[in-house]
């Protein structure tokens, strides 16, 4: 739907069920002009944001709500349509952002697109609690990203370990003492096993304990995920893991892409 209420057909370009965010393409007959997108990395905390998106459907479309940046860089979890915990950067705003906007841009006082709208949270999953004001946004830098990747292959492409892995909070305590690592170690990701012609391979081993990779901290199978995606095909990482008591490091070269996970198996 445009701005005057007009709905054309688009023609999906791709998607990339990571980001929530695909590429569709529409007639330029409909489209006059066209947003500019901003450098994210320049954005600062306080400047003014404003939410565009179509709160509760159709019946409230292009709805504009407007706030400021609250923060940047947030480490955003959520759950995506295939059921996978996924961590992604993210801006923070207090700009109302409702089930419905998600898609829609954030702009700056000067209409530029600063971040696409991805989700909020509106009570916390520990009390319960309700919160207001905490909306999220993916940055436009890294969305620009994504559409030229989207544009080109129909798809992301991102590198993969070759690892098949469970969070080491999440173990018994019993599990937790068969690793045998220092009781300094409460968190990371344990590799449960290693993909046969994947990176990993010759470099981890079945019940590794990952605690960083390029000297950040992972606590979670989503952690590693989010530092991993941040890298191309072709770059190598630091990965920083316990085999027993013994605390290893492993620069471990990215030749692989997540498409060949399942041709691995």
């Amino acid at each position: 739907m445009l701005a005057d209420g007009t709905k054309v057909v688009g023609e999906l370009v791709g998607a990339d069920t990571y980001s929530d965010i695909a590429v569709v393409k529409i007639s330029s007959n409909n489209v006059s002009t066209v947003a500019e997108f901003a450098d994210s990395d320049k954005l600062t905390v306080g400047e003014t944001a404003i939410a565009i998106g179509s709160p509760l459907g159709t019946e409230y479309a292009n709805s504009v709500t407007q706030g400021i940046v609250s923060s940047l860089s947030r480490t955003v979890t959520m759950t995506n349509d295939d059921g996978e915990t996924i961590s992604t950067n993210a801006i923070q705003t207090d700009a109302a952002i409702n089930p419905g906007n998600s898609g829609g841009a954030l702009i700056n006082i000067e209409g530029q697109v600063i971040g696409i709208n991805s989700s909020k949270i509106s009570s916390t999953s520990s009390s319960g609690e309700s919160v207001e004001g905490m909306g999220f946004a993916i940055p436009s830098n890294d969305v620009v990203s994504i559409i030229n990747q989207l544009e080109e292959n129909g798809q992301v492409i991102r590198p993969a370990l070759g690892i098949s892995m469970v969070n080491l909070s999440d173990l018994s305590t019993n599990a937790i003492a068969q690793l045998n690592i220092p009781t300094s170690v409460t968190s990371g990701v344990v590799v449960a096993a290693v993909q046969s012609g994947m990176p990993a391979e010759g470099n981890l081993e079945q019940y590794d304990v990952i605690t960083a990779i390029d000297d950040q901290e992972v606590t979670s199978t989503s952690d590693l995920q989010s530092i991993l995606y941040t890298h191309s095909v072709g770059d190598s990482v630091k990965v920083t893991f316990y085999r027993g008591t013994d605390k290893k490091t492993a620069t471990i070269e990215l030749t692989k892409t997540t498409q060949d996970l399942s041709s691995s198996n």
